[in-house]
């Protein structure tokens, strides 16, 4: 029986949870930008621009930019251990590993200050 949800070490259940939590937060988000297409009929850009410049707008971007990355860790991370083992890749699968596990570090990182210098306007 799993006691511990929210520890800081790898588990499996603590990945579901995340990725459900993270999910609901995504799609929140979608409902919340269709919503506010759907309503306005003339959308110019400083009516757009007022919108997500407004701060329950940007937190709530900045919880979708979060949880996306959150989302996009567990997905690659678990795609990286996954297939890039020694059944497949030989002696060199901790390496490919750690090479690709840096690779989708990097790419999610410059993601997230990219979004959040967009969101933000750092």
């Amino acid at each position: 029986m799993v006691t511990n949800v929210t520890s800081f070490g790898r588990s499996g259940l603590s990945d579901f949870v995340l990725q459900r939590v993270s999910a609901v937060i995504l799609a929140a988000y979608t409902l919340c930008i269709m919503g506010f297409f759907l309503t306005h009929e003339s959308m110019t850009h400083q009516i757009l621009v007022g919108y997500f410049t407004t701060l329950p707008m940007q937190i709530f971007s900045t919880m979708a930019m979060v949880s996306l990355i959150a989302h996009a860790w567990i997905g690659m991370w678990t795609i990286g251990t996954d297939y890039i083992r020694e059944h497949y890749f030989g002696t060199r699968a901790l390496a490919s590993r750690l090479f690709y596990q840096s690779a989708c570090i990097a790419a999610l990182f410059i993601y997230a200050l990219w979004a959040m210098n967009l969101i933000w306007r750092l």
